[in-house]
């Protein structure tokens, strides 16, 4: 995309309707830290994993995916109580790392002046813990959206479009904040803007820019990007 694609205008966010971020590894740096716990939960199981091909298998799923990638990885079902068991264990070290915002997320968010939400796959607890700890849940409080809701994760764009209807935003004038291709894959399904942060060593530029994401590696490039405005390849949708 080039620089006679963007409309143009005078202050942040000029002409865009709503802000999305997914929370983990954009909003708080909790990536690392949740495969780990996990490639310790599943070791009691019998299943070695090391954090590049935990990674690869989990970064960007629903739970449900999940729990069918660990009981391929198994041959059988899970143990009863296995993922209520390792949240726990998660949340508490949420708690006593602690969590923190991804660097330089939060003098983005203060510039915005739309609306802004979170879109994620995973839990509601799980959101409102790391958002807790981080310091950053009173910027969004009932502005969240998980595929506990009851409709389809990422990368359906049904959570995406949810949350236009309700803040009354064109999906054209929305932009998202990514950084999984399973996310970047449903907001370009929803016909809005994708923003890929690729500023994490376990994520891959390449991959989020083939799902149709603008890709950037350092939080503080995001408000220029904003700034720019709304795509008028968007516009024209």
């Amino acid at each position: 995309m080039n620089d006679n694609e963007w409309t143009t205008g005078a202050g942040p966010g000029t002409n865009w309707e709503l802000a999305i971020f997914d929370c983990d590894g954009v909003l708080v740096d909790t990536e690392a830290l949740t495969h780990r716990v996990l490639i310790d939960a599943l070791a009691r199981l019998g299943i070695d994993l090391d954090l590049e091909r935990a990674f690869g298998l989990f970064l960007g799923n629903t739970p449900r995916q999940n729990i069918d990638v660990i009981e391929g990885l198994l041959g059988g079902p899970l143990p009863e109580r296995f993922f209520e068991e390792w949240r726990e264990q998660l949340y508490g070290r949420f708690r006593s790392e602690p969590v923190r915002p991804v660097a330089g997320v939060e003098a983005v968010l203060d510039r915005l002046t739309m609306p802004v939400c979170v879109v994620s796959n995973g839990p509601f607890r799980k959101m409102q813990t790391s958002l807790g700890v981080s310091g950053l849940l009173d910027r969004f409080r009932e502005r969240i959206y998980s595929c506990e809701s009851g409709l389809p994760g990422k990368p359906a764009p049904d959570l995406f479009l949810a949350a236009a209807r309700d803040f009354g935003a064109s999906p054209a004038r929305t932009f998202v904040v990514e950084d999984s291709p399973q996310g970047v894959a449903g907001a370009v399904a929803a016909g809005m803007t994708v923003f890929g942060y690729a500023g994490a060593d376990h994520v891959d530029a390449a991959e989020l820019e083939a799902a149709g994401a603008i890709v950037f590696s350092d939080m503080s490039e995001l408000s220029s990007l904003i700034e720019r405005g709304v795509p008028t390849v968007a516009i024209g949708r």
